[in-house]
């Protein structure tokens, strides 16, 4: 009798629980279903125990992450933002209602500028040397013709015999990022009470040049002072030439500046009695004159490399110095090595001045290409074709061009100002056969016509300043 009672009751006791989780079972269905009942009892997301979803490890709250999602919204165009997600990162996991996740995994789901500069996103390096030539009708950003107060006429080619100008409306279009619209304004603000020395070879007064066009918009501009007294840059009894320039935008205390070194090292004569003296060029020490001076430059541009040659180490009478000794080496005494050695060493001590001089961006602009065809400069070589982009309009590789100096910068926190490849599809850019008086016989198929692309490496500098 005992056991027949215990078994009904133990019965009675599983019906009831079976019931129970019945009941609830329609209760949670119902809940999910109906949104009314929402009104009734809490948000089923409030249950923990029942989502589905584990939130993964995530630094997103840090205040370092906070500070880059934030930098990263304020800066970053839409453009910019689609490109920024990387992989590296581990993403929180957010619970979303059906409809919602359906449609945030959508591959061709549309997304509005607004969403996108709304979005916070990790930022991606831009690499502004990948990407293409486009014809752009805003182009140039100044008159060649009126540029006379900054731009030498020897580079000016509106004023020489060329009647084809159709180089001059192109921009360049990094692949997969926005590069900003350069802005004379904007470019002072940014550079108000600092100086930009850019140190270098003919390629650099070049690019100096430019700046100062593009940043007066080519106009007569006589409120800007000459300081190149303040930095040593005056003409020497029987130069033809000062060693280099220097310019104050008064309104916002801006100095621009170029300085003449067609190595970057440092040179020391021989013999300092003897007028036509050797000097001795230290591969491994920077000029003197950026020595002096890289504590004043809040932006520096370097560049070497067309005058790595042995004609050229004869005409200015060079003879090769590392180590404070003359170079016997052989193998160290081959001109790719030479230069190679060069530049590793002054990225390297830029490098080593950085934390001393916290505010200093510095750079090193690669190679500018050269495109003589059937010869060189002394030897009837020749640049003829006026046709823009006749080789192509895209740059699709990522390294650069200029392994030399790509290599140099690489575990420094000095930037590769990356400009060999994109200049390389402007052979028709060149000055060419053109001149300011009747031609020589001899083109110039290595410096450029301004305007002209070397405004293109000024726009990618201000890009990353």
């Amino acid at each position: 009798m005992k056991g027949g009672i215990l078994q009904k009751v133990r019965g009675s006791k599983l019906s009831l629980v079976l019931t129970a989780l019945m009941c609830t079972t329609l209760v949670i269905w119902a809940w999910e279903k109906t949104p009314a009942l929402s009104v009734i009892f809490p948000p089923l997301e409030r249950f923990d125990i029942l989502s589905p979803v584990v939130p993964a490890k995530t630094s997103a709250t840090s205040s370092d992450d906070t500070h880059r999602l934030a930098s990263a919204d304020k800066n970053l165009s839409a453009a910019d933002e689609m490109e920024s997600s990387s992989s590296n990162e581990t993403e929180p996991v957010l619970s979303l209602p059906a409809s919602e996740s359906s449609a945030t995994s959508t591959p061709n789901n549309s997304t509005s500028d607004k969403d996108l500069k709304e979005s916070p996103m990790q930022e991606k390096e831009c690499n502004y040397a990948k990407g293409k030539w486009v014809a752009d009708t805003r182009r140039p950003l100044y008159s060649g013709s009126a540029c006379k107060q900054w731009l030498s006429g020897m580079w000016a080619c509106r004023l020489m015999q060329r009647t084809d100008f159709s180089y001059e409306n192109f921009r360049w279009q990094p692949q997969g990022c926005v590069m900003p619209e350069f802005s004379r304004s904007d470019f002072l603000r940014r550079m108000q009470n600092k100086t930009i020395a850019l140190i270098g070879d003919s390629l650099g007064r070049q690019q100096f040049q430019s700046l100062m066009c593009m940043v007066t918009g080519g106009e007569t501009s006589p409120e800007v002072e000459d300081v190149g007294k303040d930095y040593g840059l005056v003409k020497a009894p029987g130069a033809l030439r000062p060693d280099g320039w220097a310019y104050r935008f008064p309104s916002t205390n801006t100095t621009i500046l170029y300085y003449w070194s067609a190595s970057l090292c440092e040179l020391e004569p021989l013999n300092k009695s003897d007028p036509a003296t050797h000097y001795a060029l230290h591969l491994d020490r920077p000029v003197t004159f950026l020595k002096q001076h890289l504590c004043r430059f809040d932006v520096l541009v370097l560049n070497t490399g067309h005058h790595w040659n042995r004609e050229k180490f004869r005409g200015n009478r060079w003879e090769m110095y590392a180590g404070g000794m003359p170079i016997t080496d052989g193998e160290l005494a081959d001109m790719r090595n030479l230069k190679n050695l060069t530049l590793h060493s002054i990225a390297k001590w830029v490098d080593s001045q950085l934390l001393q001089h916290p505010q200093l961006k510095a750079f090193v602009r690669t190679m500018s290409p050269r495109h003589f065809v059937n010869g060189d400069w002394n030897t009837g070589g020749s640049c003829d074709n006026t046709v823009p982009l006749a080789g192509g309009s895209e740059v699709l590789q990522d390294r650069s061009s200029d392994p030399v100096a790509e290599d140099a910068i690489k575990g420094t926190s000095v930037t590769l100002l990356d400009i060999t490849s994109l200049s390389q599809l402007r052979d028709e850019g060149h000055i060419s056969k053109y001149t300011l008086k009747a031609s020589t016989g001899m083109q110039d198929c290595l410096h450029w016509c301004l305007p002209g692309i070397p405004d293109t490496w000024n726009e990618i500098l201000y890009a990353q300043i």
